[in-house]
């Protein structure tokens, strides 16, 4: 078997909003306009920042979590792109050590080093200290070094340098520049896709990156953090690979819904539906006015708030899925995808937007997260992990078929998300993680089968 030695770093920070994303994507920007090879990775579920990971490396963009995915999975992904790879970069989540699992445990787990990035906005010699903090806590991870965020002047960046304890350390500093700003908004980052000036926007920050002693560093210099993603544990076999799954969907087409209003898709997902067997088609709620042919319909996340006037406007689509459900073909909801397909949403302002009908109640958007972290979802063909993260709430008289269960934890009546079914309907605000159990995967997407 091939060597798989590849430099890499891992991108975290104190906390969110620190700019992990922005570094991760101006790195990834920076060596692909170079023509390297770079593979981007994002530690845990979040759906937003891969879409800007994308377009930065111009490569598709997978999700590490030792829990959800799984740590064989974590490995097998990062050894095949360390085969094909001149630089690996996987984006923090959170803070380093928040979580369980955190960044941090993914760091040591696979000797990744860690690059700190931090917001260096409001402080001066206590970024030496907080950077001395972070890379000291835990004994033994291993440590790329430290870059300053949102400095204010050379002057101020001088300063940042200087409190760091070893010069080899600092990395260099990024200046406030609202050309390379992420826009955000609930839930997150907005999805590259919408903005037109997205890859301006990644090639601003390229451009400050490369002024760094980061983006300065050679090939032969990137080797220092070079990683044998081989040694110390067997590997094993990514969840749903082709070679290793049961074609328990052959033969059956799903259609998923993929435009700006459900764009909360795991790649990894398409590819575990591919490797059952299943051939994919997409449609846009947005857009099309009925269905493709299809045997099964799966609606993922997004932001249905936003487009609601056009959703409720669309009855083509609308009727189709009617028809869809009447004659008993299958429709996985996940969260967005399941507001959709109640009476009418509410927005935090109070507005309300009649939607689809398909089944009772009504759902709330508030200001507030209501629901965050991760989960697991106990059917009778196996255990699905993912993860939860909504700002809204469902008022339904449905009766939930099962609820979802922290990790670990067994699954209990009124805790964690509801599973309800209305005839060949199943809908949750829980996101699954197809490839943790292919058999409940596929029976999602099967007619007559209790899921119970």
């Amino acid at each position: 078997m091939a060597d798989a030695l590849c430099p890499a770093i891992l991108v975290a920070a104190p906390a969110s909003g620190q700019g992990k994303t922005t570094v991760s994507a101006a790195l990834a920007r920076l060596h692909a306009r170079q023509g390297r090879r770079v593979r981007v990775f994002k530690c845990g579920p979040d759906f937003l920042d891969p879409y800007w990971h994308a377009l930065a490396s111009a490569a598709p963009v997978y999700q590490l979590d030792l829990w959800m995915t799984g740590e064989s999975d974590c490995r097998t992904r990062l050894t095949a792109a360390a085969r094909e790879a001149d630089l690996i970069i996987v984006e923090g989540v959170m803070g380093l050590f928040d979580g369980e699992p955190s960044a941090a445990d993914l760091a040591q787990s696979f000797g990744l080093p860690i690059l700190a990035v931090i917001d260096a906005s409001a402080m001066a010699g206590t970024f030496g200290a907080l950077a001395f903090g972070l890379q000291h806590y835990r004994p033994g991870l291993p440590w790329a070094g430290v870059l300053a965020n949102r400095v204010a002047s050379a002057r101020h960046a001088a300063m940042l340098k200087a409190s760091v304890h070893d010069p080899a350390q600092w990395m260099g500093a990024l200046m406030r520049n609202p050309a390379m700003n992420l826009p955000e908004r609930q839930l997150g980052l907005t999805v590259a896709t919408e903005l037109p000036d997205a890859l301006a926007r990644l090639d601003a920050a390229a451009d400050a990156l490369a002024d760094t002693p980061l983006g300065r560093m050679s090939v032969s210099d990137l080797q220092r953090w070079r990683v044998d993603f081989t040694a110390g544990q067997p590997q094993g076999l990514a969840l749903g690979a082709p070679d290793a799954t049961p074609q328990l969907l052959a033969g059956r087409t799903v259609a998923v819904a993929r435009d700006a209003a459900f764009c909360f898709i795991y790649a990894a997902n398409l590819d575990c539906l591919r490797a059952l067997g299943a051939e994919l088609v997409f449609f846009s709620p947005l857009l099309d006015t009925a269905l493709p042919d299809c045997d099964a319909v799966w609606l993922p996340g997004g932001y249905p708030e936003l487009h609601a006037t056009r959703l409720a406007a669309n009855t083509g689509l609308r009727d189709s899925m009617q028809a869809h459900v009447a004659r008993h073909k299958p429709v996985w909801a996940e969260c967005g995808g399941m507001m959709l397909l109640f009476e009418q949403l509410v927005t935090a302002d109070g507005d309300t937007h009649d939607l689809w009908a398909l089944l009772p109640g009504t759902v709330t958007l508030h200001k507030r997260l209501a629901a965050l972290g991760p989960q697991q979802l106990s059917l009778a063909q196996g255990v699905l992990r993912g993860h939860t993260f909504h700002y809204s709430t469902c008022d339904t008289p449905l009766p939930a078929s099962c609820h979802t269960a922290r990790p670990q934890c067994e699954q209990a009546i009124g805790v964690g998300e509801a599973l309800y079914q209305s005839g060949s309907i199943r809908a949750s605000y829980f996101h699954a993680w197809f490839a943790s159990s292919v058999q409940a995967t596929a029976a999602l997407f099967s007619p007559e089968v209790s899921h119970a």
